[in-house]
């Protein structure tokens, strides 16, 4: 198999907030906390993103420290090993304050990084 590119870890950080946009739309938060489908899929999107921000490389989360890197692989740890566990509002505050200033910073990564990429499929900064 395969390492993955740092390109397609951050696109399926992309992607997954997109997701997530989408699910929740102009919901409030009484109207997300009472629709599991739109809480299911919104976990598993920000699984999603814990486990892609586990996978990009050392470089990367250096040059990108602003990024919370770890923060965003605990999550996706917590939210894995304590199904029946989950804190809507934790969520909720996950989705409606820190999503839209990670989606700025991956955007950021992308354009900063353009298509160079170092041979083992890491970025480099264009």
């Amino acid at each position: 198999m395969s390492e993955r590119a740092d390109v397609e870890w951050i696109g399926d950080i992309q992607e997954a907030i997109q997701r997530i946009s989408i699910y929740v739309g102009d919901l409030s938060y009484e109207a997300f906390s009472k629709d599991i489908k739109t809480q299911d899929a919104v976990i598993r999107n920000i699984e999603v993103i814990g486990e892609a921000a586990k996978g990009v490389s050392e470089k990367l989360r250096v040059e990108s420290a602003d990024i919370p890197w770890t923060s965003m692989a605990g999550m996706r740890d917590r939210l894995i090993h304590r199904y029946f566990g989950v804190n809507l509002d934790i969520v909720w505050e996950v989705v409606s304050l820190e999503l839209p200033l990670l989606a700025a910073q991956v955007e950021r990564v992308m354009e900063n990084c353009g298509d160079g990429l170092h041979e083992n499929g890491d970025f480099t900064k264009a």
